[in-house]
């Protein structure tokens, strides 16, 4: 699996903004994309630190393929005016790990 995080700065104002624009024109257009798996807004519960939208890949190749196909861009562009400097975005590889059941 294959997570790609955005970290950003927001402006306290614009935070149901953000809000509503994710979950009713971001989402939508992720959910179509090829080897989706998952999408989340992380809200920080300190005010200094920045936001992150996460969104999981079943693969590297669906991952580039969504960047490559110009869709990311597009959708940051949608929000990219709220935001407090330059989004950074994180791609990281799931670590295989067993999980442990309680006996």
């Amino acid at each position: 699996m294959i997570a790609r995080l955005t970290y950003f700065g927001l402006n306290p104002k614009d935070v149901d903004d953000l809000k509503r624009i994710y979950n009713e024109e971001v989402v939508p257009v992720i959910k179509k994309q090829k080897g989706f798996l998952g999408a989340w807004l992380l809200e920080p519960t300190n005010s200094k630190d920045q936001y992150i939208s996460l969104t999981e890949w079943v693969s590297q190749a669906d991952a580039d393929a969504y960047e490559s196909s110009g869709t990311y861009k597009q959708l940051v562009g949608k929000v990219k005016d709220r935001f407090l400097g330059e989004p950074v975005l994180k791609v990281y590889t799931a670590a295989e790990t067993k999980i442990m059941t309680p006996v």
